[in-house]
């Protein structure tokens, strides 16, 4: 995937298929890869889908921030010439989702937050890695999923090489200000967009009573669970997130 990025502007993206613009948004760790099966399966269902890379590090300290990088994606949909779109993340790309269907809701059809932050406070993790400790960080990134051998020796290497790059270090603990700083628990209340809710049972990171916490405060949502999954229930088991999301839109017209 990352062989086919579009670079225009200030924008560096992946795109596939024709119809509903499905914006997918990566996690902190993430990289776009994370959603190869999502881009696979819906971009040949009549959907668009568009995944930006979100300007973690790339960003001035001061727009290191959730709500900064809502406002980027905002402008990503704008300049793509797009009405309304099915806006998707993970993690911290759930909470920027979250975030920017508060702040623009008339650019959002819908909504699918897996494994989101924005609730619930350590869902960046209580204690950071320690700096190159390899093996420290390899049990990190396996406690991510039910299955372990997911985490691959890519995925272990892309962390150990962001926690020991001072800067990213210092925009990371940033974010993760930045995310308990941007609670959305009095905000979702008042969200009545379609939302998708589809959450690992065995999720460490954001545990499943964050997912119940969502569902009870968003009210037009509807709660999926995926069993034997961690907290990147795409790659753990994409076919079930699939099959699951696929439903749903079909459930909600969208």
């Amino acid at each position: 995937m990352e062989g086919n990025l579009k670079k225009e502007g200030r924008y560096s993206y992946y795109e596939a298929g024709e119809g509903t613009p499905i914006v997918v948004l990566h996690g902190l760790m993430g990289g776009l890869s994370n959603f190869n099966g999502v881009a696979a399966y819906f971009s040949t269902k009549g959907y668009k889908i568009v995944i930006p890379e979100l300007p973690i590090y790339t960003q001035n300290i001061l727009k290191t921030n959730v709500k900064a990088f809502a406002k980027y994606v905002k402008d990503f949909i704008t300049f793509k010439g797009f009405d309304r779109v099915i806006l998707l993340g993970n993690s911290l790309g759930g909470h920027i989702a979250l975030y920017h269907s508060k702040m623009y809701p008339e650019k959002v059809a819908g909504l699918v937050i897996t494994g989101s932050s924005g609730l619930y406070e350590s869902a960046m993790g209580d204690s950071y890695p320690k700096r190159g400790d390899y093996e420290y960080i390899k049990k990190k990134a396996e406690a991510v999923f039910y299955d372990p051998k997911v985490a691959s020796k890519e995925i272990v290497d892309e962390v150990f090489s962001v926690v020991n790059d001072r800067i990213k270090v210092i925009k990371t603990l940033t974010i993760a200000k930045s995310a308990i700083r941007h609670n959305m628990a009095k905000d979702l209340p008042k969200m009545h967009l379609k939302t998708c809710i589809i959450w690992g049972k065995n999720d460490q990171v954001t545990p499943p009573e964050v997912a119940e916490e969502f569902h009870k405060l968003m009210p037009n949502s509807k709660l999926y669970w995926i069993d034997e999954c961690g907290h990147a229930a795409m790659m753990e088991h994409p076919d079930e997130f699939n099959r699951l999301l696929h439903k749903w839109l079909k459930k909600v017209h969208l």
